[in-house]
């Protein structure tokens, strides 16, 4: 059978709501690119019907030192470095306030994998943000960071999820995933847990309770079976613990990184890559993971008014403060008003919504 047959095959599968294999998979990966957006769109119209979601999210960074070095990241820093930063506590709660007042619904806390902060500095920036302001949801710390956390300080995943948890911890982002193929993830971190590690640490998160994001990055050195095997692990661990929120494909931002310096990667995927990888990842999680969110901060507003076309559900947040994209020379920052022009003009319906994809109103 040709390629293109089998690929047909594999989209009237999907359509049939059957549960598609790897090899369903990768024939997705080389189909149709028009064929592939109208079964991924009837597919998220079939499972969320036509509202676009978002959150009024505040990102910050407490800290850019990293003891890892990836290859792919423009942000981190070490402490000998110039431009190195550590937030207090007192002055992370001082950026939430201003959030607040701004009218975030999150604050999303992530950072560098600093080699000296000890557990209690995790847990007094839960302490002093869930104090002064309870309404808010703190997702902070990837499963990365947690791993990353239990090595340093010797303590088991559980119990530093526990105590963050008792701390204030409500969510988790889904960061450090990459890709979890240990042939490719291997080429774009350094110093970062493997990916059954990361998917071992959220899986103790969710098991307790913590619900979270999941993201993959793509767009650097990936085949299409890294792209698949990644999305099978994420169907695989959704069905035995329902603890994710929502999947987000994260476009590899070049500028700054070493991938761009050492000549391993040239340019940026197209963007009908990356209308194929939304829409794959739509078929391939369809009945088991219902959010499919477009980053626009790595897409670009226009772009991500296609790419709504092609699968996508959510727009993610404003993403007021985004530091780790700023650093690979993308704009950040947005506001509900834009993101809801946005939705308007493709005639669909826009949300404001909190983490949990709870409705706050419609705009």
């Amino acid at each position: 059978m040709s390629q293109v047959a089998d690929s047909i095959k594999s989209l009237e599968r999907a359509i049939s709501r059957d549960d598609l294999s790897f090899d369903d998979g990768i024939e997705l990966m080389s189909a149709n690119l028009h064929e592939l957006g109208a079964v991924a769109d009837a597919i998220r119209k079939r499972q969320v019907g036509n509202e676009v979601t978002f959150t009024s999210s505040y990102y910050m960074n407490y800290t850019n030192v990293c003891a890892a070095s990836c290859q792919m990241c423009a942000f981190y820093r070490k402490e000998k470095d110039g431009d190195a930063y550590v937030l207090t506590p007192a002055q992370i709660e001082q950026r939430v306030s201003i959030a607040e007042q701004m009218g975030a619904t999150e604050v999303h806390i992530v950072g560098g994998f600093h080699p000296k902060l000890p557990l209690e500095y995790y847990e007094d920036m839960m302490k002093i943000i869930k104090e002064k302001h309870p309404a808010l949801n703190i997702k902070a710390f990837t499963a990365a960071e947690i791993f990353y956390l239990s090595k340093i300080t010797k303590n088991s995943i559980q119990e530093i999820l526990l105590r963050l948890r008792d701390a204030g911890l409500d969510t988790m982002p889904g960061g450090g995933a990459e890709l979890f193929h240990p042939d490719v993830r291997s080429k774009i971190v350094r110093g970062k847990c493997t990916g059954q590690e990361w998917l071992d640490t959220i899986r103790k998160a969710h098991e307790l309770g913590i619900r979270s994001n999941v993201t993959m990055l793509y767009g650097h050195v990936e085949k299409p079976e890294h792209v698949i095997d990644h999305l099978i692990k994420i169907r695989d661990l959704q069905r035995d613990t329902n603890g994710f929120i929502t999947f987000i494909p994260l476009k590899l931002s070049l500028d700054n990184t070493e991938l761009e310096k050492d000549g391993l990667v040239t340019e940026e995927c197209s963007s009908l890559y990356d209308l194929r990888v939304l829409a794959v990842s739509r078929i391939m999680l369809a009945g088991i993971l219902d959010n499919i969110s477009v980053y626009w901060v790595a897409y670009g507003k226009k772009m991500a008014q296609v790419a709504l076309a092609y699968g996508g559900n959510d727009l993610v947040g404003t993403a007021f403060s985004e530091e780790i994209y700023r650093a690979a020379g993308k704009p950040t920052g947005s506001s509900i008003d834009e993101l809801a022009t946005i939705v308007h003009e493709i005639g669909r319906i826009p949300i404001q919504r909190n983490t949990l994809f709870q409705k706050i109103k419609t705009l």
